[in-house]
């Protein structure tokens, strides 16, 4: 194009077309005023969160604002007031650490929700963390003798809405006045694994015991009324009757170890006059399974509400799919892909890769998505409801399926069958958002991703995942390498499926050490698990989370879980009772991290040079700075 028929062009467009294009940078949404010569721009839309983090989003998405702008005319003065329209104030940054609640410190053998939470609560406020990520709450997925003797996951619940009892302590019980302190068994296992077998041997005739005391109260007292009012909200309704029915119904001796669909004919069917049966004859054993799980909130939700005090968002994880053996299909069949004899027809997974030649067979039950769509999403709207009562924020696991879904046929021996279906897209969305409000979810979108989620993730404006051990492949377009990322994500060094950085960065090859070495100064000096940490606290993404096995630099014999591997996961334990108050080392150089790269509360006083002295904590004792050649490898 010459310079004379560029000018032409210009002089020839529509001066409200440019302006449009100027305009669509700093507004979401745009309306024409037609009796006046004003172009309106309004930012509208709605959220809700409780911490801090989620509070200034919503804000900012729910903010009113109109400006008038004249509509303008090539060389003409600028409107008054031109240089205080300024860009949008960029989101508060932050960093937090995921550690699962089991892997706390706690004095019966497994992490619990008593005071060793709370102290490692007030060690993350002292590191200048906001946000505690944790794996799913619900009840772990239990072993199934000669198939999986060790399998706990968290990722395999029996129902995607109940809490995990395993986790509620027993001290508190004893606070409460549910239990005595003779009652409880002697301290064990402070500082190993966790033997989940033992543990639910140990600990769950205790905590049945609370709650039967509990049902055993008068009606007028305190905690009673509190029970009772919990049990009656429609939200818990919704989920806790048929929970308890099915976990009644698993435990009869004769159904013990069967799935729900080879129950008798009326039990599968759920036949209403035998359900009715099944519902006076288990009475009180539904009660006790309800008053469990009252215990449950109510201890997970006072320690949600101290951590929100201190400044901390608790991050939540749901898998998107539930078990095929859950309450959740049995007593919602209609939305799920099941055929005439109940069994799932076609089963989740993904498809082959570098990594797996026959793709990974998860066995999930497939959702009926138009069966879904029919009642408007109403039971993946009390899903996420539920989880936000017990979350700030939710992840959701495998997010990519809600665009396109693998497939694989129920009587298929591996993943290489399946093909792939289109989700529900972004109707899902609007048909959760229209009951739950702008829930706050962050999208796991691992793995193939295609353009279709990529979009899918952008029009629900939810921030996506990067992963620093990922990024180091040779594809120099990968979304994992630090210039690549984006403002609108997660960085983590490695998350609870991966190695830990120790181990990942002692496995890898020395041309990768190099690269690592010359790209962001990592080596084996500041030790890998923390030059990791520092990059992703340096990247543009808004939010920053690591592992605490990290933290602690420790390596594969810390890892938390293996995928594809079915027994040994999900049993890590941080340490022994009091664990956190030898951190405070690791606290410091945290809060230097945050306050250099302004992760911190913006409110935050203590935000000064000496927070800002960055030079690395090195251990003279071992001689790693003795010889500065060693100091880094590659440029450096």
């Amino acid at each position: 194009v010459t310079k004379g028929s560029r000018s032409r062009h210009l002089q020839n467009t529509s001066p409200h077309l440019i302006f449009s294009k100027m305009a669509s940078l700093v507004a979401g949404m745009v309306s024409w005023s037609a009796e006046t010569s004003f172009r309106r721009v309004t930012l509208s839309g709605k959220s809700k969160s409780t911490s801090r983090y989620c509070s200034s989003i919503s804000r900012a998405r729910s903010s009113q604002l109109t400006v008038r702008y004249a509509l303008p005319k090539i060389g003409d003065p600028v409107q008054e007031g031109y240089t205080e329209m300024l860009p949008a104030e960029r989101a508060p940054r932050r960093a937090g650490v995921i550690m699962h609640p089991t892997s706390l410190p706690g004095p019966y053998g497994i992490g619990d929700m008593g005071k060793e939470a709370i102290s490692f609560i007030d060690w993350l406020a002292d590191a200048k963390m906001q946000v505690w990520q944790v794996l799913p709450l619900v009840p772990p997925g239990r072993p199934i003798p000669g198939f999986r003797e060790d399998y706990w996951s968290p990722y395999s619940g029996r129902d995607a809405h109940c809490g995990n009892t395993l986790m509620i302590s027993l001290d508190e019980l004893v606070n409460d006045g549910l239990l005595s302190e003779n009652e409880l068994p002697p301290p064990c296992n402070h500082t190993g694994n966790v033997v989940f077998a033992k543990v639910a041997e140990t600990n769950e005739p205790l905590i049945a015991q609370a709650a039967r005391r509990l049902l055993e109260r008068p009606k007028e007292d305190p905690m009673r009324i509190a029970f009772a009012t919990w049990r009656s909200r429609a939200e818990n309704r919704s989920w806790l009757e048929d929970a308890a029915l099915f976990d009644c119904i698993c435990k009869e001796p004769e159904l013990c170890g069967k799935d729900w669909w080879d129950w008798p004919e009326p039990l599968r069917s759920r036949d209403s006059t035998v359900l009715q049966e099944k519902c006076v004859e288990f009475a009180a054993s539904i009660e006790e399974f309800c008053a469990t799980q009252y215990l449950f909130d109510k201890q997970w939700l006072s320690l949600k509400e101290y951590a929100n005090s201190r400044g901390i968002s608790i991050i939540g994880d749901m898998p998107i799919y539930v078990g095929g053996h859950s309450a959740d299909v049995w007593a919602h069949q209609s939305l799920f892909l099941l055929g005439l004899d109940y069994r799932p027809k076609s089963v989740a997974g993904v498809p082959p890769d570098a990594f797996s030649e026959d793709g990974q067979l998860w066995g999930n039950p497939l959702y009926d998505w138009e069966a879904h769509a029919k009642e408007n999403y109403s039971w993946w709207s009390g899903r996420i409801g539920r989880a936000l009562q017990l979350h700030d924020e939710v992840r959701i696991d495998h997010f990519r399926a809600f665009a396109a879904y693998w497939s694989v046929p129920a009587d298929a021996k591996t993943a290489k069958s399946g093909s792939w279906m289109v989700g529900p897209g972004e109707d899902f969305f609007k048909g959760v958002y229209s009951v739950v409000g702008d829930a706050p979810i962050v999208a796991e979108d691992l793995g193939v991703i295609t353009e279709d989620v990529v979009g899918l993730r952008e029009a629900i404006d939810a921030p996506g995942m990067v992963v620093l051990q990922f990024a180091w492949g040779g594809d120099s377009r990968s979304p994992h390498l630090p210039h690549n990322h984006y403002e609108n994500s997660f960085c983590y060094p490695g998350t609870h499926d991966n190695q830990t950085t120790q181990g990942w960065f002692e496995s890898l090859d020395d041309a990768t050490k190099v690269r690592l070495a010359s790209y962001a100064a990592i080596s084996d000096v500041e030790e890998a698990s923390w030059g990791m940490i520092r990059l992703g606290m340096s990247s543009v993404s808004r939010t920053c989370v690591f592992t605490m096995q990290d933290v602690l630099c420790l390596g594969d014999e810390a890892r938390m879980n293996t995928p594809g591997v079915a027994d040994g996961n999900w049993a890590w334990r941080v340490g022994s009772p009091g664990f956190f108050m030898t951190c405070k080392p690791q606290a410091k150089k945290l809060r230097k991290l945050a306050t250099l790269f302004e992760r911190i509360h913006q409110d935050d006083s203590s935000n000064d040079a000496r927070l800002l002295d960055t030079s690395l904590d090195v251990d003279t004792a071992q001689g790693t700075v003795s010889n500065p050649k060693k100091r880094f490898l590659g440029m450096f």
